[in-house]
């Protein structure tokens, strides 16, 4: 790691290849955000074109409080810092599924979460012309050794933070301990649960959070999913929260919560696909709702069921807030709604939550919500992803006064 009181490159000390992803064991001694392992980037399809791109793999922490490897990307401006630092935001990506061969920092052509990283490219390099660097985490066990915990909101909040910690330590003096935390999908749901943490964070001068089409109270979708007789691509999202769940309740068995022919034939797709491949007809996106879960779920739950409802209800971002906050929604995003029919909730019932949560805070709480057929929808990823770029100049205005160096 580089001396932060000089101006110099932190020397690369790193395996070469995916070794870099599997960490030394024992972890080196240290606090969260201690660098492990950095080297230049040498993935040009992870790579973001303004930038400067290192590849670190850092020490963060699990939701039980243990220390773990988490790998992530950051990258800087190609232009000097100003008097300051660059600041910085810390982007949180969105599903791409638990599998190691998902993790944005490892993206190839060929994988099946490509499309999803690589679209968010254009966001990220808007934001590095404007003069701030981002740091990119993969989350914990995306990538890296051990399961990804699937919107497991503390586990999330950790690895945004760490990373901000880990760029300050390996860069000092050219980065800033000025942030903003900015999100999609999963990642919006991450950046909230970040945000509600980041007291906790003495280094960081968090100056606001966005959140673009956040994750929110999965429990009824799961519920409602697995009363339907009919097949659902949606349904390959069903493991990969069953993941979260059981990094959050280590009691909850996934052979008593998933059906026997989920467990016994589709479960083991979720170390190997990523969130696209699990929604495939071959995989859990072949099943019917009503084949997913042990019977009679969700109307009578076993033990283990009702474990698991406990944790999706604990990953609805809901959470308390110490700074501004812009909320970003598209009224016809298919995957993440806004409005979907009773009883089930969606972002503008989230957006209700975190106002009343938020109400003597001060903080001002800006609910952005595009009108059906303003965004127009991607070929490939439809209004969910569209969205980011739809919303991208709003977002930057809105980012430019909070980033300013504070007089």
């Amino acid at each position: 790691m580089t001396d932060p009181s000089v101006d110099a490159d932190p020397v690369e000390n790193a395996p070469a290849g995916d070794a870099f992803y599997t960490p030394p064991d024992p972890l080196p001694s240290g606090d969260r955000g201690d660098p492990i392992y950095q080297r230049r980037l040498d993935n040009a399809v992870a790579a973001l074109d303004e930038a400067d791109n290192w590849l670190v793999l850092y020490r963060s922490q699990d939701a039980q409080g243990s220390a773990v490897a988490t790998s992530g990307i950051i990258a800087l401006p190609r232009t000097e810092p100003p008097a300051g630092g660059f600041p910085l935001i810390s982007w949180a990506h969105g599903t791409v599924g638990v599998a190691d061969l998902c993790a944005p920092s490892r993206d190839t052509p060929t994988s099946q979460a490509h499309p999803m990283n690589v679209y968010v490219h254009t966001l990220l390099n808007a934001l590095l012309r404007e003069g701030w660097a981002v740091v990119m985490t993969d989350y914990e066990g995306l990538g890296t050794t051990g399961r990804h915990p699937y919107l497991l909101g503390v586990s999330e909040a950790a690895g945004v933070l760490d990373m901000v910690r880990a760029a300050q330590r390996l860069f000092g003096p050219r980065v800033s301990s000025r942030c903003a935390i900015v999100g999609h999908s999963q990642g919006g749901q991450a950046a909230l649960f970040a945000a509600s943490q980041a007291p906790a964070c003495t280094a960081l001068d968090l100056v606001g959070v966005a959140a673009i089409a956040p994750a929110n109270h999965v429990a009824g979708n799961v519920h409602a999913g697995a009363l339907l007789a009919v097949k659902n691509d949606g349904y390959g999202f069903t493991p990969l929260l069953l993941c979260g769940a059981m990094a959050g309740d280590r009691q909850i068995r996934p052979d008593q919560v998933l059906s026997d022919i989920a467990f016994t034939q589709y479960w083991p797709h979720v170390d190997q696909r990523c969130r696209a491949g699990l929604s495939q007809e071959d995989s859990w996106g072949g099943l019917l709702g009503t084949q997913q879960f042990r019977s009679p779920y969700p109307t009578v739950p076993n033990d283990d069921q009702r474990r698991f409802d406990a944790q999706l209800d604990a990953m609805n971002p809901a959470v308390t807030l110490s700074v501004p906050a812009r909320i970003v929604q598209a009224a016809d995003d298919k995957r993440v709604q806004a409005n979907p029919p009773p009883p089930l909730k969606g972002t503008d019932q989230l957006v209700s939550e975190l106002q009343n949560l938020n109400s003597n805070t001060g903080q001002p709480l800006i609910y952005q919500r595009y009108p059906e057929g303003e965004v127009t929808p991607d070929d490939q990823l439809g209004v969910h992803f569209a969205t980011i770029n739809h919303d991208l100049p709003h977002l930057i205005s809105w980012l430019q006064p909070l980033l300013q160096p504070a007089t």
